[in-house]
């Protein structure tokens, strides 16, 4: 297992956490949304999903991965 950090801009509420933690599972990963500091720590199987791929699940929500 791989865990990442990642950057997101434009999430300000529950219901974004929501849409970025469930993005981030659709994709195939973990992921744990920090809302004050806009990341999300992100645990995957770099065998099973790439790192892109996660990212594109997020931005495909509306969000900037930075």
């Amino acid at each position: 297992m791989k865990q990442v950090t990642l950057n997101v801009q434009g999430m300000s509420c529950n219901h974004c956490v929501n849409a970025v933690e469930g993005a981030v599972k659709n994709a195939g990963a973990a992921g744990k949304v920090d809302l004050p500091s806009n990341t999300v720590t992100v645990d995957y199987d770099e065998n099973k999903v790439s790192l892109d791929t996660i990212k594109a699940a997020i931005e495909d929500q509306g969000y900037d991965v930075v």
